[in-house]
């Protein structure tokens, strides 16, 4: 297992929930619910970057680590750049952005990104994908879909539908292309001194259309590994019924311990 830190980033703002980091779930804020579950993977360091002092005040209080970042950041791999210099990271450094929102994440697969990238020295970034669920999910553009290369390496992602099956029946499409695309699973490994190269680069005219910033790497001509996931978290908290879902799965799993 090669050496690495988790860094989490963690804004206040957020356009559906606002201060979703700190909202309940089952007795603790989402942020130690996402810290929690770094720490028990194989990471050494486990570090919040956040941009508000609430959030960096909740993190002290129940002893993890924080930095504070700029408020300006567009995306949560910038707030990592900021990040590693802060903490003053060697360039070669690996990295794992576990995002603040996703208090699921199953260790298993932070170690697998983790790995991932370290087995791939061409890559620039790693990333794990999972086989869609449903017809549904290949039509909602709230899940990122992925499509890969015959090496698991990415060729492109998007909100929309890919590829697109061309056939005068609407069953084609999700007969055909639900066994070839995958929905992207949110977390990332890269090393932090090409996560500073990232950063220094303007959003591309992909990123911005899609509001996907892993499409700045791609549109760099550059590599992102993308493995099938060994561990499938839960969804993200997006949304209220999100926050819901996961106050449900965390009071129940409290009843067996």
């Amino acid at each position: 297992m090669p050496p690495f830190h988790v860094i989490i980033p963690a804004r206040y703002q957020s356009g559906r929930l606002p201060g979703k980091p700190l909202m309940d779930i089952a007795g603790k804020p989402m942020i130690q619910r996402v810290v929690e579950q770094a720490q028990q993977s194989a990471a050494s360091w486990v570090i919040v970057a956040t941009d508000d002092v609430r959030i960096e005040t909740a993190v002290k209080e129940f002893g993890g680590e924080v930095v504070m970042t700029s408020t300006e950041h567009q995306s949560g791999g910038d707030r990592i750049a900021e990040a590693t210099t802060i903490l003053g990271l060697d360039d070669d450094c690996l990295i794992v952005n576990v995002q603040g929102d996703e208090p699921d994440m199953p260790p298993s697969l932070i170690n697998q990104v983790a790995e991932l990238l370290e087995s791939k020295p061409e890559a620039a970034m790693a990333t794990a994908s999972a086989p869609l669920e449903n017809d549904e999910q290949l039509l909602d553009p709230s899940i990122v879909k992925v499509v890969t290369d015959k090496d698991d390496y990415a060729l492109y992602f998007s909100r929309a539908t890919i590829p697109w099956v061309r056939s005068e029946s609407s069953s084609d499409m999700a007969d055909n292309a639900v066994d070839i695309v995958r929905r992207h699973l949110g977390i990332y490994a890269y090393r932090s001194g090409y996560i500073q190269q990232f950063s220094s680069r303007s959003p591309c005219s992909l990123e911005q259309l899609e509001k996907l910033e892993q499409l700045r790497v791609l549109w760099h001509g550059e590599r992102i590994a993308c493995a099938y996931a060994n561990e499938i978290p839960s969804p993200g908290v997006d949304n209220t019924q999100d926050l819901d879902n996961a106050r449900r799965r965390f009071s129940q799993a409290a009843v067996f311990f």
